[in-house]
């Protein structure tokens, strides 16, 4: 039996594989937070022994490894499958900035560093068969800090503070590496928006007030997903009728 011409026997190993990526996410979010290693034996003496699973998570990891495998199939050579391979290595880290920052309103400089060097790595496979795509997510890791550091700098100096985490910088010039330069601007567009719409649900509703702090690495999060798994051009026509106030029509 076959899904979007993938055998369904693919999916049930990639589901399994997410629940394990699941803990993995799990593990993490304890872990970086006390600056400990994550790799190390006490997964072993630890996290099996006395850590209980999120099996929430799991289940969710889960189910959007399935949702890559569906959108991106498998494909005959290492390269042509470099989109599958890459996002479900970015899907435990984001999960986990995500969870992190959402609790603590921090994203660990080690996630950040992990997730730039996985992209780095990335970008030298993608330069094997054409340097131009290289170029291109190098330009995306330069565009997404770049925006990011800007409006930190701009809003600490008009308001006395930072506007912007410096986290929220690192983590969107490290996933620039994975999106590349049109892409991290369609992130960018899609995190505001998102974070606009929801911190005024937020305010209105007094969740929060006025003088608490919203972290933004969720909406970064959030808006990585929607790229991930939507048609650069329908995010484009979107984001194109919203800014246009309607008078664009792709």
């Amino acid at each position: 039996m076959y899904i979007n011409e993938t055998h369904i026997g693919f999916y049930a190993v990639v589901a399994i594989i997410g629940l394990f990526a699941g803990m993995l996410v799990d593990w993490m979010n304890k872990r970086l937070p006390e600056y400990k290693k994550v790799f190390s034996k006490e997964i072993f003496t630890e996290y099996f022994a006395d850590f209980k699973p999120n099996y929430i998570l799991m289940l969710i990891t889960s189910a959007i490894y399935v949702a890559l495998l569906y959108f991106y199939g498998i494909h005959n050579t290492i390269i042509a499958n470099l989109n599958l391979i890459k996002y479900m290595i970015l899907t435990p880290m984001l999960l986990s900035a995500f969870i992190i920052d959402f609790k603590l309103q921090i994203i660990p400089n080690r996630l950040n560093l992990t997730i730039f060097e996985v992209g780095l790595v990335f970008a030298f496979l993608y330069g094997l068969s054409d340097v131009s795509i290289t170029i291109n997510l190098a330009l995306g890791a330069v565009t997404g800090a770049g925006i990011f550091l800007a409006i930190t700098l701009i809003g600490g100096a008009i308001y006395g503070k930072e506007a912007m985490g410096f986290g929220d910088v690192k983590l969107m010039g490290a996933i620039g590496l994975f999106f590349g330069f049109q892409k991290i601007i369609a992130v960018t567009l899609v995190a505001f928006l998102l974070g606009a719409v929801i911190s005024i649900i937020l305010l209105a509703t007094k969740i929060k007030k006025m003088d608490e702090y919203i972290p933004f690495g969720p909406f970064i999060v959030l808006g990585a997903f929607i790229n991930i798994f939507t048609p650069f051009i329908i995010i484009k026509n979107v984001l194109f009728e919203i800014f246009s106030l309607g008078l664009y029509h792709g």
